[in-house]
C-alpha cells in the first residue's frame, strides 16, 4: 500500500464526487493499491476493507483523529481526539464461513462484502435491506430441511449478529462518548469511510485554493504546483499571503 500524494487526492475527489459511498471507500483503496483489481477489493469483507482504509487514512493524514459529535441529550458539540491505533480493525484473515447451531436450527454464515451492501442497498426500506443481505450472507436449516434467512427466529438473528461481531469486531467500530455538558454516556458508530471521505474532500479543496492563488501569483501549473512539498508549497502560500 502506497501513501496518497496530492496529484491523487484530487483525482480521488474528482472520482468520488458522483461515487456512491461504497464506491468511494473502493476508489480509496484502489488508488494506494493500483495492481489490485477492483473486484479483488469488492470481494473483501466489510471488516477487513475498513482495516485498509484505517491503515490508509494513517499514512494520508498521520495517527491522531480528530472529529465531532452531538450530543443527543442536550445538543452539545463534542470534539474528539484519540491516536487511529486505538481503533479495533479486523484480523488480515477471518474464516470464511461460520457455523453456529441453536436449538434445531443449524446455520452457515459469510461476512459482507462490499458487493452483498451494494446489492442490499438496491433496496429502500431498511428492513428491506436487512433481510436481502441476510438471505445472501447466511443459509439455514432446520431438522435438514432449508429455512429462508427471514423466516428465522428473532433469537437465532440475534445470535447470528452476535457470532459474526465477535469473530470480526473490526466490521463495526464503535466509540464510547460522554459529553462534558450534561455527562449523557452513549455509543456511536464510526465509520471509517464516510470519515476518510470527508477528509479527502477537506483536504481537496485546499489544494484547489493553493493551485489557485500559486498559478495566480507565479503562473505555474498544476503540476508544477502540486510537484511541490507541503512545505514549500506553504511557503510560497505565506509569501503571497494567501
Amino acid at each position: 500500500m502506497r501513501a496518497l500524494l496530492a496529484p491523487d487526492i484530487l483525482r480521488i475527489w474528482e472520482t468520488g464526487r458522483d461515487q456512491p459511498p461504497l464506491e468511494r471507500a473502493l476508489s480509496l483503496l484502489l488508488a494506494a493499491e493500483p495492481e489490485t483489481r477492483r473486484e479483488d477489493l469488492a470481494a473483501l469483507t466489510i471488516g477487513r476493507r475498513d482495516a485498509l482504509l484505517l491503515a490508509l487514512r494513517r499514512r494520508v493524514f498521520g495517527e491522531t483523529v480528530q472529529a465531532y459529535a452531538e450530543c443527543p441529550q442536550c445538543g452539545g458539540r463534542l470534539e474528539l481526539h484519540f491516536p487511529a491505533v486505538s481503533i479495533q480493525t479486523a484480523a488480515e484473515t477471518v474464516p470464511e464461513t461460520l457455523e453456529l447451531r441453536v436449538d434445531a436450527i443449524t446455520v452457515r454464515l459469510r461476512f459482507p462484502t462490499s458487493v452483498d451492501l451494494a446489492e442490499a442497498n438496491g433496496h429502500d426500506e431498511i428492513a428491506v435491506a436487512h433481510a436481502a443481505l441476510m438471505e445472501r450472507c447466511v443459509e439455514a436449516r432446520v431438522n435438514d430441511e432449508p429455512i429462508k434467512a427471514g423466516d428465522l427466529p428473532a433469537a437465532v438473528i440475534e445470535q447470528i449478529e452476535c457470532c459474526m461481531a465477535e469473530a470480526e469486531p473490526g466490521a463495526e467500530i464503535w466509540l464510547d462518548l460522554r459529553c462534558p455538558f450534561c455527562e449523557h454516556g452513549w455509543q456511536a458508530l464510526f465509520d471509517i469511510a464516510a470519515f476518510f471521505w470527508r477528509e479527502i474532500s477537506v483536504c481537496a479543496r485546499r489544494l484547489l485554493h493553493e493551485v489557485n492563488a500559486l498559478a495566480r501569483a507565479y503562473g505555474w501549473s498544476e503540476a508544477e504546483i502540486l510537484g511541490l512539498s507541503p512545505i514549500r508549497r506553504q511557503a510560497y502560500l505565506e509569501l503571497v499571503g494567501a
